[in-house]
């Protein structure tokens, strides 16, 4: 692989993403991009840009950061079209389909677990997203949670463990037996290949009691906590994830004062998940209520087979935009730097010295047109670590 340094340049807008001159999005106009060993190594005017290696001409359109996606579930086999036919149709959605993927996931193959997780990222990667977190969550034994999080490591160094997303139909009526596996030889197996935890503390899922017994087990094993909460109805998850320190708390769809208090008065971020509310037909977040009390906020897939079956970061700004009352500026942000914040990041989600140099160079001549032209494939060329794919 060809490395030495290379240029993008005649960059219309350059999305930064460091917020000089009160601008978060901190853009600069008639802009250039200098990359060296994978990474960013000076911006500034097209006019003074130094000479390079190897050039990319961007023809006057937008230059975004790669898009980081911070919540994702990628590792399962099956479909479940038809539960979302049937929600089409009316039917609410509770959750209880991950017992159906888990059943599919547990008798698939190596082989075939690694061969969607591939074609997942790889429809990520065409669609800007040089991030993505993948969680387990399909497995629910030792060893399939285990083989989970060890494919989920060939693909990205954000991994989470989430023993914790339902109860096994074998675990049915002993809830406290399968939160001991998950703290005890579940999480054994599964530490050596995670960098997080995750519970679903929901309705039907896990309660704040074990959820909080299952973050500690995974704190002390040296893991940083996530959350999934409020996403069904209001709970006890959001309050329990800032208690805890957790990282992000994810969905935040049904929120109260006292949650958003919380919020803001920490370093968690709420990670929303639009493309979930779509898929559910459930009411979507209050962003503009999140923001304006000051809270950081992330936007993500939430990539999974039954809730939210997107692989498209742009499908969700367009929708964080048109559904929570973000603006375009806003929804990229969440993007790209609020996805960065939710997995504690700083060499991604921006585009600065010194940081990853993954970007994306769009169709389209401002970051406006994300929102502005929903379902376009507006992604032209992306570059991975320095490197176009």
């Amino acid at each position: 692989m060809t490395r030495g340094s290379l240029l993008v340049d005649h960059i219309g807008e350059l999305v930064t993403n460091d917020g000089r001159d009160g601008d978060p999005l901190g853009i600069r106009r008639d802009a250039a991009l200098l990359v060296e060993d994978g990474q960013v190594a000076w911006i500034g005017s097209a006019r003074y840009a130094p000479a390079a290696d190897r050039r990319i001409d961007a023809g006057g359109a937008a230059v975004l950061p790669g898009f980081v996606d911070s919540h994702a579930h990628l590792v399962f086999a099956g479909d479940r079209a038809a539960e979302f036919a049937a929600r089409m149709a009316g039917e609410p959605y509770t959750g209880g389909g991950i017992r159906t993927t888990v059943g599919a996931t547990r008798a698939a193959s190596d082989g075939d677990l690694r061969a969607t997780v591939g074609r997942l990222r790889a429809e990520m990667l065409r669609q800007g997203t040089t991030t993505v977190e993948i969680k387990s969550g399909y497995g629910l034994t030792v060893a399939d949670e285990a083989r989970s999080l060890r494919i989920a490591a060939e693909f990205t160094e954000d991994t989470t463990f989430l023993g914790a997303h339902v109860v096994p139909a074998e675990y049915a009526d002993r809830p406290d037996d399968y939160v001991g596996m998950v703290c005890g030889p579940m999480l054994a197996a599964a530490a050596p290949y995670a960098r997080w935890i995750d519970v679903f503390c929901e309705r039907g899922a896990f309660d704040a009691d074990h959820a909080r017994a299952i973050l500690a087990c995974g704190q002390a094993a040296g893991l940083g906590v996530r959350l999934h909460a409020n996403q069904l109805g209001p709970g006890p998850g959001v309050r329990l994830g800032v208690e805890m320190g957790a990282a992000s708390v994810d969905h935040c769809t049904h929120l109260t004062d006292a949650d958003i208090d919380a919020l803001a008065g920490s370093e968690t971020v709420a990670t929303l998940l639009p493309g979930a509310e779509f898929s559910t037909r459930s009411p979507y977040p209050d962003a503009r209520r999140l923001l304006d009390a000051g809270v950081t906020v992330a936007l993500a897939t939430d990539c999974n087979p039954g809730s939210s079956y997107t692989s498209s970061m742009p499908f969700c700004v367009a929708l964080a935009v048109r559904e929570m009352r973000m603006t375009p500026a806003e929804a990229v942000w969440a993007a790209t730097a609020g996805g960065a914040a939710a997995l504690r990041r700083t060499d991604v989600g921006r585009l600065t010295p010194g940081a990853r140099a993954d970007l994306i160079i769009l169709d389209a001549p401002s970051h406006l047109h994300l929102a502005y032209r929903p379902g376009v494939p507006l992604i032209r060329q992306v570059l991975h670590n320095g490197v176009p794919r």
